[in-house]
This record gives C-alpha cells, sequence and structure tokens, in this order.
C-alpha cells in the first residue's frame, strides 16, 4: 500500500509502502481495495486450444504443470509440461506464461518478465519439446529476448535481442543466427515497435514468417531523429531502487507530440538459406505508417498496411518478398481518420482477407482478394460489427456486433451456403470469444449489468459443452452491491446512454450528492450492458450517486456520431457531459450544490474541460493523469483526431485545458504517475504552473516512479481513497 504524507498546502505525495491504516481521513482503505483492481476482477477460463481444436490445455499448480484436457468430456488427458520432469541443464521452479507452436509439438515459456510499455516484455524464454520433454534455453547469446516468433514449422523462433537486433533461434542444431546488426538502442529496432507504435498501434511484434519457413519479414524503426523524453526515477518504497536513494536517476526514450518526427520505418526481409536481406522502398510519397504486415497464404505475398500522416488514408500493399515488387490491392479513406480497426483487425484467410470499413456509415466486414479484387461486402445494416471470428471448415463465419444497440454485443453465425443467420448469443448482454484454430469450439465469455461473466465451451454446433467458469462465489461476494440503472439525456439532437448507481438503501426523498464518471475519448464506450466491479459500487455504498453518460465522439454509434469530434476534441463532449449535469439537477433527490466529476487519460482531459466550463455547475473534481494539451500527447493519437499543430492551431488552442484555468470554477485534485510514459506528469505540471500565475491551486497527489496505470503495492487503492476523502469533503 501507499502512504500519503502532506509536503505543502496543495501538494500530497504518495510513498508506497506495503502496509497501511485500515482508515485513513475517514476512508477505510483495506476495504476499498477489496472493490478495485486487482482485487476486483473476476475469474476467467484461463485455457489455449490446441491446433486441433479438440483438446485444450492449462496451467496448473501454480505454473508448475501444464495439463490437457478433452474439449467434449472435459476429461484430464495428460500432464504435457512438469517443471520437476523435464530434460535439461536448466530446472525452474515454474513458468509464468507459454505460448504453443503452430503444429502443437513445442512451446514457448517465460520467467522473470520485465515489463517494458504497456504491451512489451523483456523475459528469460525456453523452448520445449513435449515429445522429448527437454527444456533449452531459447538463447545463449541475449540472457533476455522480446516478441520471439516462432516459424510456422516450429524448428526456428526469431526475438529481438537486448541490442535491437534480430536473431534467429535454428532448434534443430541449437545455433543462432544475427539478422540485423544495425540495432541501436533510442536509434534502430529491428522487429519491434517504437513506443508510439506499440501504444497506438496496438501492437508489440513485428516481425512475421513466411508460410514456407523460408524467409522472415519485418519492420525496420529508425527512431535517431525523433525527439527524446527523460523521466526522473526514485528510490522509491514499491519495489525500491537503492541506486537512486540519494540522487534520481533518468529513463530516457524516443515520444514523438504532436507535430514532431516519427520514426522513419521501412519492410526487409531476410533469407533464411542465403542470409540475405532484401528492402522494400514504397514509392508514394505520403505513406507515413505502417501498422501491419502479414503474409498471405503463400511465400510470395506479403501484405503491408499503410497510412499517412493524416490517418485518412488506407492503402494496403502485396509485396513479393524476395524480388521486392510491390502493388496497391485495397484503398479505404475518410474524411475525418480511418478507425484502427479497419488496419489492426485484417484476417487473412486462405482466399482473401477480410476488411472492416465505415464506408457506409457503420462499421462492416469485406472480402478483398489478394490481387485486389474487391469480393464484396459480408455483413451490411445501420449497426456497427465490432469483431470478426473467422470462418468455419463448412464456410460459415461468426461475427460479433452492436445490432441490438450500443449497449449490447451479440455474436452471430452466418451460412454462406445457405445464405442464414442466426445470433448465438442473447440479445441483451454481452457476448464475447475465443475460438480454437480450427473453429470447431469456442469458449464463450457472456455476461450484463447484473451478472458477472460465465465462461462456457460450446461446439460446432453452437451447443453448450460446459461451463468452465461461473463465477459463483465472485457473485455472491458482490451480490450486495447497488445496482447500474440505465437511463438517456437528449443533447444536441441525441439521446445519449448513461447509467446510474443509486445508494445503498436509497430514499427519494432525501438530496444525494452526484459523482460524474466519464471516459469520453473517440471510440471508446463506458455505457454497456457488460459486468464491471470497480470503485463506483464501493462510492455508491458510502452515500454517493454515481452518474455515467457516454457523448458524442464515442463508439459503437455509427461513423457520424464518432467522427462529428473531428478536429475540435472537447467541444461536443463538454456539451453533452454539462447536458448530464442538467439532467442530474432537475432530478428531486439531487442536490443540484453537490456534483462532482472525475476521470482518468482522457477522462481526466475531459474532467478538466467540462470542470472550466462557463456554468459547468461543478462543487469538485478529479482527475487523474489527464492530458493538458494536445500538443503534449504523441503523434499518432492525437493527430488521428485533431491532424497537427501546423494544420489546426485554432483547435489545439481551443481543445486545451492550459488555455482555460482562467475559467476552472471549483476545487481540482491532479493525481499523476511520475513515470508515466503515456501521458507525462509535465501534462499536470505546465497546468499547476498555469493555475499558480492566475492565482490559483489544485490539491495534487504524485505516485513515485507510477506509470500511467498507478498500480501495484494497492496503489490503486489510494487513487480511490484520496478521491473519495475530496469528495467528502467537498460534496458532503
Amino acid at each position: 500500500m501507499k502512504r500519503s504524507a502532506i509536503i505543502s498546502a496543495a501538494l500530497l505525495v504518495a510513498t508506497a509502502i506495503y502496509a497501511s491504516p485500515s482508515t485513513f481521513c475517514g476512508v477505510d482503505i483495506d476495504e476499498l481495495a477489496g472493490y478495485v483492481y486487482p482485487n476486483n476482477g473476476a475469474a476467467s477460463a484461463s485455457l489455449s486450444f490446441m491446433p486441433d481444436g479438440l483438446s485444450y490445455v492449462s496451467l496448473s499448480d501454480g505454473g508448475k504443470k501444464l495439463d490437457r484436457y478433452d474439449v467434449a468430456s472435459g476429461k484430464f488427458i495428460e500432464t504435457l509440461f512438469d517443471v520437476s520432469a523435464t530434460r535439461g541443464d536448466r530446472k525452474l521452479d515454474a513458468i509464468e506464461g507459454y505460448q504453443l507452436s503452430h503444429d502443437g509439438a513445442k512451446m514457448l515459456v517465460w520467467i522473470n518478465r520485465e515489463q517494458i510499455y504497456r504491451r512489451s516484455f523483456r523475459a528469460e524464454y525456453f523452448v520445449y519439446d513435449f515429445r522429448r520433454r527437454t527444456l533449452k534455453p531459447l538463447s545463449v547469446t541475449n540472457s533476455r529476448q522480446q516478441a520471439p516468433v516462432m516459424s510456422p514449422d516450429g524448428r526456428m523462433v526469431a526475438y529481438m535481442g537486448q541490442d535491437n537486433n534480430i536473431y534467429i533461434s535454428m532448434l534443430d542444431y541449437g545455433t543462432e543466427a544475427k539478422a540485423t546488426a544495425d540495432g541501436k538502442v533510442n536509434e534502430i529496432i529491428n522487429g519491434v515497435p517504437d513506443w508510439v507504435y506499440e501504444e497506438e498501434f496496438t501492437t508489440s511484434c513485428s516481425m512475421v514468417w513466411a508460410p514456407d519457413n523460408s524467409a522472415l519479414s519485418y519492420i525496420k524503426y529508425n527512431e535517431a531523429d525523433v525527439p527524446a523524453f527523460t523521466m526522473e526515477l526514485y528510490e522509491g518504497a514499491c519495489d525500491p531502487n537503492p541506486a537512486y536513494a540519494l540522487y534520481p536517476g533518468q529513463f530516457t526514450y524516443k515520444y514523438p507530440v504532436a507535430g514532431e518526427k516519427n520514426s522513419v520505418v521501412s519492410i526487409h526481409t531476410y533469407d533464411i538459406e542465403t542470409r540475405k536481406t532484401k528492402d522494400v522502398a514504397f514509392t508514394h510519397a505520403s505513406i507515413e505508417y505502417i501498422p501491419r504486415i502479414q503474409y498471405g497464404p503463400t511465400a510470395d505475398v506479403l501484405v503491408a498496411a499503410t497510412l499517412n500522416r493524416d490517418q485518412n488514408r488506407l492503402e494496403i500493399y502485396s509485396v513479393n518478398p524476395k524480388s521486392t515488387l510491390f502493388k496497391s490491392i485495397y484503398v479505404d479513406t475518410s474524411k475525418a481518420w480511418i478507425k484502427p480497426q479497419c488496419y489492426e483487425e485484417i484476417t487473412f484467410e486462405d482466399d482473401a482477407m477480410v476488411i472492416f470499413s465505415d464506408r457506409t456509415g457503420f462499421s462492416h466486414l469485406y472480402r478483398v482478394s489478394y490481387s485486389g479484387q474487391d469480393l464484396g461486402p459480408i455483413t451490411s445494416g445501420d449497426y456497427d460489427v465490432t469483431a470478426y471470428y473467422g470462418a468455419a471448415s463448412d464456410g460459415s463465419f461468426y461475427f460479433q456486433s452492436a445490432k441490438n444497440g450500443p449497449l449490447n454485443r451479440v455474436i452471430t453465425r452466418v451460412d454462406r451456403k445457405k445464405g442464414r443467420s442466426a445470433d448465438v448469443t442473447p440479445a441483451m448482454g454481452w457476448a464475447s470469444a475465443v475460438f480454437a484454430p480450427a473453429m470447431n469450439n469456442y469458449v464463450l465469455n457472456f455476461s450484463d449489468a447484473d451478472t458477472p461473466p460465465v465462461f462456457t465451451l460450446r461446439n460446432s454446433k453452437d451447443k453448450d459443452v460446459r461451463v468452465l467458469e461461473d463465477n459463483a462465489a465472485y457473485a455472491a461476494r458482490f451480490s450486495g452491491v447497488p445496482r447500474k440503472e440505465f437511463f438517456t439525456v437528449e443533447s444536441g439532437g441525441y439521446e445519449l446512454n448513461g447509467w446510474m448507481i443509486k445508494p445503498a438503501g436509497f430514499n427519494a426523498s432525501r438530496k444525494y450528492p452526484v459523482i460524474v464518471y466519464q471516459y469520453s475519448g473517440p471510440g471508446s464506450q463506458e455505457v454497456t450492458n457488460r459486468w464491471s466491479m470497480d470503485w463506483q459500487r464501493y462510492f455508491a455504498m458510502q452515500g454517493y450517486v454515481i452518474a455515467c453518460v457516454d457523448g458524442r465522439g464515442t463508439g459503437a454509434r455509427g461513423r457520424e456520431f464518432e467522427q462529428c469530434v473531428y478536429k475540435r476534441l472537447g467541444h461536443f463532449e463538454t456539451i453533452d457531459q454539462l447536458a448530464l449535469v442538467s439532467h442530474l439537477k432537475s432530478l428531486p433527490w439531487v442536490n443540484a450544490n453537490a456534483i462532482g466529476i472525475h476521470g482518468w487519460s482522457y477522462g481526466g482531459y475531459e474532467t478538466l474541460m467540462a470542470a472550466s466550463a462557463e456554468h459547468a455547475g461543478y462543487a469538485a473534481a478529479v482527475a487523474v493523469a489527464a492530458v493538458t494539451s494536445w500538443r503534449y500527447y504523441d503523434t499518432i493519437y492525437a493527430e488521428r483526431f485533431m491532424s497537427t499543430p501546423r494544420q489546426n492551431p485554432s483547435g489545439y488552442e481551443t481543445s486545451a485545458p492550459l488555455t482555460r484555468v482562467d475559467a476552472l470554477g471549483c476545487p481540482l485534485l491532479l493525481m499523476t504517475g511520475t513515470a508515466d510514459d503515456n501521458v507525462h506528469m509535465s501534462n499536470t505540471l505546465e497546468y499547476v504552473s498555469r493555475l499558480q500565475q492566475a492565482g490559483r491551486w489544485a490539491d495534487m497527489l504524485l505516485f513515485p516512479n507510477m506509470n500511467h496505470s498507478i498500480n501495484g503495492c494497492n496503489a490503486r487503492a489510494v487513487v480511490y481513497a484520496r478521491m473519495l476523502a475530496f469528495f467528502n469533503s467537498k460534496l458532503l
């Protein structure tokens, strides 16, 4: 846990320790901790299907064993891996994770994971052969490896070493080949994305094997000219570093803020037999980003998705890695931005690609051949398709959509041969699925606002085989918490979706304080008919009404609703949040003088925008890890919605909380991690500086060495305990 120490009237610094008083400033931190991360999560069905989909594996005994089970009967078949029964020089106490080979004959396991950014990590990897029971280090050249990728035949593994170069381990011979030699920290990265690609294009690996194992294609990131950002690191008490006890250390990495230079990206292919590398030189001058590369069904088709800097033109190329010749096979454009799912979630099938596009005003699926032939849409309608799961051997395919309204997700099976479709999950609620590689079985995850997730194993006929996890004990634990109620608010000609949690023992004759929670970021959703457990329920138990509305710009309501915020972030979002305030004040049981607002990240940004709007009517505000100007944020995200500062100077000016400090109309609490690599602490400090210049101030709580998520050593509980204490002092 963390202990707070006051160092000035306006500045509080949290120091992480492993024990805390049960009550501090009137808040029972231990009790609150049970409702927030990491103690609030429901159990999941932790398993991996074997390639044929007829059996699955699951870790047991604290990571010491990997057991295989029959899908149809659920019966235990065998223990595939046991740390006490491996052959080799290295014996492990347990493993932290595993990755199966394509044929299921081998797996990669790892220990001593070291997190880098949100998705990336280094670890000590080992290769385990199921038949021989041999456990061997992946590399003797590099003590830790990053983003390993097994070849389709399971005989090679490519990874990035600590010198930013790609190495290929030849498992049959116990040898290694160095595929690149120009890697250099903070200059050249081979096969692994830079920070901004990882964060905003949701990827942690940029290496792909040819289907015939003949070559490895990869993206090179030249970030030499990208401006660097440096953060100070301290000894701290949560995972302390004694080296920084007297003098802070530093961490420097490349972070391109809006308008600055990005990494120069290029595609290369390393030939396994000749050990030669060939380069692909795209000639289109507008190409700024290459978010994805992936092979098609043959080794002469490498598919590359590219974007221009404005991210409103997606062009997909088919590349022959041997000849390096390429041709454009698909183009999609937008008046605002291309949705990330259009290039991040391309599915590569034997005869065609399945690609998302919102060209009709709603996100739907389209088939495009590898030669560039438009094979037409496979879904249509006035609703957004939100996931494509793939096609089964009989030609039927599955997708997830918001066809029953943006609050819900339903999974639909389409029979291509008969031209029929059927929903295989309830109309109301939230359904998602993980399919076996063969698409013959899947695990269904279903919940609604009142019901924790239930994981059910299903067969190819969409019949329940058995329940894998019903979360019965978890549901009983939270059975007495206040429920969510859904409502709508009118704003700007739209009916906005919202939910509300009323206090336990709600009495309509009383007047209640309200805390508004929102995220508000483009394409996001907080108002959904799915289970969630977090601080909101606990705060309601302390006497607060909690309300949330998804304003314009949020997702699953079509392109027009989402993209109306283009080049003017914070404008419509604020109007819609103020519409919620007006609605709340009209309710007879709401204390109109005791309405607060809170948000984290983009939600923190919108908290500052709303709290400084004219006649906002908030009595208090709490912003965590808030962006205070899009000029401080990264190129890909900021420019996707705002274009560059040079192209849209007035938009950047009017959308910045920094320019609105004079209008801040209520007490404010700011919280941030000092090692936030995403929304830098400087956002908060620059905002505080403007406040001070205007003769104003805010309370502030800093979390030493914590990143954007502020977790570890019970830090998350401290965030919400401090927030509760602040709202108690301002709203009660």
